[in-house]
């Protein structure tokens, strides 16, 4: 079931998702600017490298336990034709995002509000690491900031369900964390030109229609393999 597409998949969603990251880290990199010390900024690139490595690694995590769940419920209930469901399930919500990222659409909204829960009782313990003492001290900042409520984090997630196993769960969410990258690196303060196009408005409608298609690719082979 598990496609080969299915890595790039994710590393698509996070390269495209950039004008959605923008909207949702704005925040979260004015925070992460203020925490570090003063005299320290001259190194802001290995606190930002250090931050998205506590990220990604989140992502990867969240991706080993879908990806293992999923593949342990599909050898006990779900069988090959629930995969394949699921399957569906993961174009449709590329579809959906695609959407979104064209500002055509904005359900995918009320799917982020599902993990406010998790994320009040995960979001103070990032206060216990800052102001960072040292490049490494954002390593656990950006584990917690991992877990913030995001569709674009969750339409990923989707091809970790479907992937067969815990390890390429987290291999598809590790390459989804790469491929948002250059976008938080920009947050960072790096790159202001690339900021600025990421999320220029043809950028977000172009990147929503190659998500949208891709998503069709994907419920197109599905049904293929249901009927």
């Amino acid at each position: 079931m598990t496609s080969q597409l299915d890595p790039w998949a994710a590393l698509l969603i996070g390269l495209l998702g950039a004008g959605h990251c923008i909207a949702m880290c704005g925040g979260v990199a004015a925070a992460f600017s203020m925490a570090i010390p003063a005299q320290q900024r001259r190194w802001q690139w290995l606190y930002l490298l250090s931050y998205n490595a506590g990220r990604i690694a989140s992502y990867s995590l969240a991706g080993a336990l879908v990806g293992g769940l999923f593949a342990s419920l599909a050898d006990v209930s779900l069988g090959r034709q629930g995969l394949t469901i699921l399957r569906v399930l993961a174009g449709i919500m590329m579809i959906l995002l695609g959407l979104y990222l064209a500002r055509w659409w904005f359900g995918l909204l009320r799917l982020e509000h599902l993990g406010n829960g998790l994320w009040r009782r995960v979001k103070p313990l990032a206060g216990r690491f800052v102001p960072f003492r040292h490049p490494f001290a954002a390593l656990p900042f950006g584990m917690v900031w991992g877990w913030l409520p995001c569709g674009l984090v969750y339409s990923a997630l989707t091809w970790s369900a479907v992937s067969g196993s815990m390890v390429q769960g987290a291999l598809i969410m590790a390459l989804f964390g790469l491929g948002t990258l250059p976008t938080l690196l920009a947050l960072g303060g790096l790159a202001e030109r690339l900021r600025h196009w990421l999320n220029h408005p043809n950028f977000r409608t172009l990147s929503g229609i190659l998500l949208i298609f891709y998503g069709l690719f994907t419920l197109f082979q599905s049904l293929q393999q249901l009927y």
